[in-house]
């Protein structure tokens, strides 16, 4: 299934092309900061459907509130194999990161992080 791509005030490219519902590339190891944890379990009554939600939106390649040179550069890494990085804010306005970083050139990817911006 896909979805159209959309258009967004954050100036990230809107290519026209339809944009993949599933996802664009496998985490590796799904891992999250004490941090990202509290920050999320603040954020509302699931934690772990909003756990959920955010991954799936970083595998999908929904790179939520990066600027546009961050969205281009996530998807150039797509192809070469280099570190993807989105930012969701939470309904509190806590803003949570999700970093994949990769192995190899391949594009196989070693690990998936969800995390606070100072604990990086």
């Amino acid at each position: 299934m896909i979805r159209p791509a959309d258009s967004t005030p954050n100036g990230r490219p809107d290519s026209g092309r339809p944009t993949p519902a599933g996802p664009r590339f496998a985490p590796g190891r799904i891992l999250a900061t004490p941090g990202a944890l509290e920050a999320l379990a603040r954020a509302g009554r699931d934690p772990a459907a909003r756990v959920t939600a955010l991954l799936a939106r970083h595998l999908a390649g929904d790179w939520g509130d990066v600027d546009a040179h961050d969205w281009q550069a996530n998807e150039r890494a797509l192809a070469t194999g280099a570190r993807l990085l989105s930012a969701y804010v939470l309904p509190t306005g806590v803003r949570v990161w999700a970093l994949t970083e990769a192995v190899d050139d391949e594009g196989k990817r070693q690990a998936t992080t969800l995390l606070l911006p100072e604990e990086y």
